[in-house]
């Protein structure tokens, strides 16, 4: 039997505080990126919600990490090709949701 890591409980923490708001709720998605016609895991949604159209991604950090974060979700911007989407990060230490503004 293997033991869920520290990141994964934090996950699961939010998926329970927050999927009453939303439609779907997809966790732990892997990102690819295409680099002359190799496909490659350039990393991973940690949370992927949808309510209608809208999209809000979520990072989650197991302490306050929010350049890092930031980083990561620009990055996930970037590679799902899509502008219209709301960026969040958790800390679980704390169990903050930060929004990331004006990006």
């Amino acid at each position: 039997m293997s033991r869920i890591n520290k990141h994964d409980l934090y996950v699961a923490e939010l998926v329970s505080r927050i999927e009453s708001q939303y439609d779907e709720i997809q966790t732990h998605l892997p990102l690819f990126s295409y680099k002359r016609n190799k496909r490659r895991v350039a990393g991973e949604i940690d949370l992927l919600a949808r309510k209608g159209d809208a999209l809000h991604v979520y990072e989650v950090k197991c302490s306050y990490r929010p350049i890092k974060a930031r980083k990561q979700l620009m990055r996930i911007r970037r590679l799902i090709g899509v502008d219209d989407v709301r960026l969040f990060f958790f800390n679980g230490e704390s169990g903050s949701i930060t929004a990331l503004l004006g990006e």
